[in-house]
Parts: C-alpha cells; structure tokens; sequence
C-alpha cells in the first residue's frame, strides 16, 4: 500500500470535507482517507490502480487547491 500526503486549500466546512473525501473515495483501491478540516492536512492510503496524481486531480476536480 502507498500513502500520500498532501494539504488541501479551501475547504471551509463539514461539506467541504465530504465533497473531498467522496471524491477520493470514488477512485479504485482507496484503502483510507484522513483530512484534518482545521488545517487541510491529508493522508490518503491507496493501491497499485490509482496514483499520487490521480488522487490530486480528484481533489482538484472537486474544486479545491492541492500543495
């Protein structure tokens, strides 16, 4: 299993985060997600069917910022 971790920018409530994590959830082989609202950081556990820049995309798809 591979983990990225990532902070998501913009995010200002409880639906932001579900956005978020549904998201993420939507890809294959999504073993975990972790998202801190108060500060965006974010841990993320995932197989060999998706990558690091799929999981960015989907957040960015979602209409939030990735550093």
């Amino acid at each position: 299993m591979n983990v990225c971790e990532f902070r998501i920018i913009g995010m200002r409530d409880e639906q932001c985060l579900r956005t978020v994590t549904n998201a993420i959830q939507d890809l294959p082989a999504i073993s975990f997600v972790e998202i801190a609202l108060e500060t965006g950081k974010s841990s993320v556990g995932f197989g060999s069917f998706v990558s690091e820049s799929d999981i960015l995309q989907a957040v960015e798809d979602a209409g939030f910022i990735t550093e």
